[in-house]
């Protein structure tokens, strides 16, 4: 059985029923599941049920746009009282003091949470596993859940909490959704509190919500913003979409399935009276080279903050060197960011969205990717995802949204992109493209 929704859940809660019964019934959800999956770093079982209760016992819980939605933090954010591991033995064990904002929004909210996430060390990869733990795709247990929001994607995904906390930085909600079946959002610059690391990757990561619906994650978004209305997902009306297949990274093919699912949904909209067209940006090298840039540098620049260095995997030492290196020579700068936002508002002069598959290919193996070289683990995150980091660059919204079942048995997604400031209009064209082409909400089981 799957999690109710939180829309429903909060509906629930708001009206009588005891917070306590939906965390617990949560908790018995992951002591059931999460052994195959390995979704969850630490569970918060008899906290969370405090928690529920103290929720039970507002005054205010009437009025909760939460009450009582158990829900999973990804393990890269302080949550008070437990440690923040961000998948590395290399971080200090010692217990946060206080929550991040985003945190804090949740619980002001009625959210309680009931555990914190796998992810790979320092958020750095598109797969998610350790030396001493693998986390499995719902879908299919050979497969990865991506990353680095790999460990909220399995337990959304597996039903073990309705909705979970990601972060964005080159893709990590879109990819892990697009892996897992879920709707996930990146929010534009400036929308919702980061404060990630040591300057948020040069301020290209965003936090935001995984969900299995369209009201879920727009009722999460507008927690995690302040901004109630987001979580009234209205109509789109008539928009000019384009839709494109073309890589962005040069040399990095795209398979027949995520070209189908990216153009059967265009067919689906256009039939719904959108004006829709093929039409590519021009991503260039320059794109691709300053977002490496801000990554390879933002891993150094959070490799400063663990408390013991000497403890990072090789692949991650290595990353963070080469990033040594860029900040010396003066990289990143801000014409990189600059340069590429005005190509994308040239091409967004004449479309209203850019409608793109979320990945290229079937997600990789579930294995040690830990064990493997820093080559190896690049290849395989650029090659399987290579759609979703240039708009981390130009800090616009995205979203990844589920778009049908691929002929391997793995789920299919479309990528929905828009200027700053249509955060409520890319969640009105996925609540349309849920009517129009409905999906699995959680994994088969």
């Amino acid at each position: 059985m799957s999690a109710p929704s939180a829309v429903e859940i909060a509906a629930a809660v708001r009206a009588g029923q005891p917070a306590r019964q939906e965390v617990a019934a949560a908790l018995e959800r992951i002591a059931e599941r999460d052994a195959a999956i390995g979704a969850f770093q630490l569970v918060r079982a008899e906290k969370a049920l405090a928690e529920a209760d103290a929720v039970d016992a507002r005054d205010d819980r009437a009025s909760l746009p939460l009450a009582g939605v158990p829900i999973a933090i990804k393990d890269n954010v302080p949550v008070a009282g437990e440690p923040m591991r961000n998948g590395s033995a290399a971080t200090d064990p010692t217990p946060q003091h206080t929550d991040h904002p985003v945190v804090t929004r949740l619980r002001d909210a009625g959210a309680v949470v009931v555990g914190l996430t796998r992810v790979p060390e320092l958020c750095v990869f598109g797969v998610t596993d350790s030396p001493t733990s693998i986390t499995r795709n719902p879908w299919n247990p050979d497969r990865t859940p991506g990353g680095s929001s790999g460990g909220t994607a399995a337990a959304v995904a597996a039903g073990m909490v309705p909705i979970g906390h990601g972060n964005d930085g080159m893709g990590s909600i879109r990819i892990p959704s697009a892996c897992c079946g879920l709707v996930g959002i990146k929010a534009g610059l400036g929308v919702v509190p980061a404060e990630l690391g040591n300057g948020s990757w040069f301020d290209m990561s965003e936090n935001g919500p995984l969900a299995t619906t369209v009201a879920d994650c727009a009722l999460m978004f507008s927690v995690f913003a302040g901004r109630p209305e987001f979580a009234s997902v209205g109509e789109p009306g008539r928009l000019r979409i384009a839709v494109s297949t073309r890589r962005p990274v040069p040399g990095v093919p795209v398979a027949a399935a995520w070209k189908s699912a990216a153009q059967d949904t265009a067919a689906a909209l256009r039939e719904a009276g959108h004006t829709v067209r093929q039409a590519s940006p021009r991503y260039g090298t320059h794109v691709s080279n300053s977002g490496i840039a801000r990554w390879m540098a933002g891993v150094e620049l959070d490799a400063r903050l663990v408390a013991d260095r000497s403890k990072l995997l090789p692949r991650t030492r290595r990353q963070a060197a080469i990033g040594r290196l860029v900040l010396r020579a003066g990289f990143p700068r801000e014409s990189g960011r600059t340069k590429w936002q005005a190509v994308a508002e040239a091409f967004f002069a004449d479309h209203d969205v850019l409608l793109t598959p979320t990945l290229a290919t079937t997600p990789p193996r579930s294995i040690r990717w830990s064990e493997r070289g820093l080559v190896a683990n690049l290849w395989s995150s650029s090659a399987y995802a290579p759609f979703a980091a240039p708009w981390n660059l130009a800090g616009w919204p995205a979203m990844a949204v589920p778009a049908g079942v691929g002929p391997d048995g793995m789920p299919l997604s479309v990528q929905l992109v828009g200027r700053p400031g249509s955060e409520a209009t890319l969640l009105a064209l996925a609540g349309q493209l849920e009517q129009l082409r409905p999906w699995q909400r959680v994994a088969p089981s």
